[in-house]
C-alpha cells in the first residue's frame, strides 16, 4: 500500500514538473502596456513639457506613491542621455532609473527603464503624440520588455496589463489636466 502511495506521488510531482516545464515554453515573454488619452493641446506644448523627466514627479503616479522617494539626476534634462535615478522603500515605486533614448520634436519620446529593485529587468518606454486636430492631440505612454524563461511564469500570476495600465490612466489623466490648465 505504502509503495503504490508513493509511486502515485512521485507521478504527481513528476506531471507537475512537465507541465510547468510545457509553460515555460508556451507562454509569452514580451509584454506590452500602452494607455492613450487626448488632450486638448497641440502635440508641441504638449512634447516640450512631457520631454522634461523630471517634471514626470508632477504627473506622473509613481512619485505621487512616494513622494519622498530618493532621486538623483545626471545630465541635462529634455535631452538625449540624461538619466533619472529613484530609491523608492515601497515595494510599488522600487529603485530604477530613466534614460532618455531618443526625441523626435512634438511626436515622440524614447526612454529605457532599468529597474534594480524589487527585480532586476529592463523595459523600452515611450510616449507619442499624435495631432488629431488644431487642438487635440492623442497621447499614448506605454512600455514593453521582456521576461526570460523561466521567469515568464509570473506573467501567469500578474497582469502587466492591469497592473501597470492603472497607473499609466492616472498618470495620462494627471498630465492631461496639468497641460491643459497652461
Amino acid at each position: 500500500m505504502l509503495k503504490k502511495i508513493l509511486i502515485g506521488l512521485f507521478a504527481v510531482v513528476v506531471l507537475l514538473i512537465a507541465t510547468i516545464a510545457v509553460l515555460v515554453f508556451v507562454l509569452p515573454t514580451d509584454f506590452r502596456v500602452e494607455r492613450e488619452i487626448t488632450i486638448n493641446k497641440p502635440a508641441n506644448e504638449i512634447y516640450t513639457y512631457a520631454r522634461f523627466l523630471k517634471n514626470q514627479n508632477q504627473w506622473g503616479p509613481w512619485h505621487k506613491k512616494e513622494p519622498t522617494m530618493k532621486q538623483e539626476f545626471r545630465g541635462t534634462d529634455g535631452e538625449v542621455g540624461f538619466v533619472s535615478y529613484w530609491k523608492g522603500e515601497s515595494p510599488e515605486v522600487g529603485e530604477g532609473e530613466q534614460e532618455i533614448k531618443k526625441l523626435t520634436p512634438d511626436s515622440r519620446i524614447d526612454t529605457e527603464l532599468r529597474f534594480k529593485q524589487p527585480f532586476e529587468s529592463k523595459s523600452d518606454a515611450y510616449m507619442t503624440l499624435e495631432q488629431v486636430a488644431a487642438n487635440q492631440t492623442k497621447v499614448k505612454w506605454g512600455f514593453t520588455g521582456s521576461m526570460p524563461r523561466p521567469m515568464n511564469l509570473f506573467m501567469l500570476l500578474v497582469d502587466m496589463d492591469k497592473e501597470v495600465g492603472k497607473d499609466f490612466d492616472d498618470g495620462l489623466a494627471s498630465l492631461k489636466t496639468i497641460v491643459e490648465s497652461k
